[in-house]
């Protein structure tokens, strides 16, 4: 059975281990990238969920390279911290890259008026 880990700010990620995630704190945004590295070389590893405001703060291309290397799902987790969008933006992404359309695009503009 594959296990299910999430990468960021202790006290923000601490809750998850009481349903069963490997819980792996880091402090410093620009550790990001080896964490994921070494979740790559562990076969036990299923699912990977990382803080929105650790992805913010990261180098850029990070997530986008651990997904082209690695065949472990990552997603994004909002949070309620200094929420920057992150998580909504990939999400927005993801949908118009499989449905071919922008979803809400529609919800963006009615927000600018």
């Amino acid at each position: 059975m594959s296990k299910a880990c999430i990468v960021g700010e202790k006290h923000l990620i601490l809750g998850f281990k009481g349903i069963g995630f490997e819980v792996i704190p880091i402090t410093d945004p620009k550790d990001l990238a080896e964490e994921l590295f070494m979740l790559t070389r562990r076969h036990d590893v299923g699912l990977i969920l990382v803080t929105e405001s650790i992805v913010a703060e990261a180098p850029a291309g990070v997530i986008d390279e651990f997904r082209s290397r690695s065949q472990v799902i990552l997603t994004i987790v909002p949070m309620h911290e200094d929420n920057p969008r992150t998580a909504y933006k990939e999400m927005r992404q993801a949908i118009e890259r499989s449905v071919g359309i922008d979803l809400f695009k529609k919800e963006e503009e009615t927000k600018d008026i």
